[in-house]
């Protein structure tokens, strides 16, 4: 693999990810950094998550939004997402290595890693009483 040229745009996406527990998706990555990049184009953003990633700097959490949301925390832990609100948040919990075991186990091929993600309320939506029961997607 060829050496990958050092990126103003990129150090300022991977600092503004590193600076933040809140999982911001691209669009809101690319609203904050444009703010001291003005000239950066939310392609941009898009090709250096996508590069980010396939180097292991961040991570890409799938989300009930259709939006993807991006970690620079990159070690093994899992997240919840509110399906009300579309938060996203960091579940502190033991690893569940044993779900790589069981899954390596019942698998012809080789499993790598995971990445699960729990859904249900967050604790304000919850506390506001909102009733999802009715959807259940």
């Amino acid at each position: 693999m060829n050496k990958i040229k050092k990126s103003k745009q990129r150090d300022a996406i991977l600092n503004f990810l590193v600076s933040r527990k809140d999982h911001p998706t691209a669009k809101t990555i690319y609203e904050a950094v444009r703010r001291t990049n003005p000239h950066i184009s939310l392609g941009t953003v898009y090709r250096n998550l996508a590069l980010l990633e396939e180097l292991g700097h961040i991570i890409r959490i799938p989300c009930v939004d259709d939006c993807e949301h991006y970690d620079s925390n990159t070690a093994p832990h899992y997240h919840f997402v509110c399906k009300c609100c579309k938060c996203v948040s960091d579940l502190e919990m033991p690893s569940l290595h044993f779900a790589e075991d069981l899954a390596a186990y019942l698998f012809d091929g080789t499993i790598t890693g995971h990445q699960l993600t729990f859904y249900g309320l967050c604790k304000n939506c919850k506390e506001k009483n909102i009733d999802f029961s009715q959807k259940n997607d």
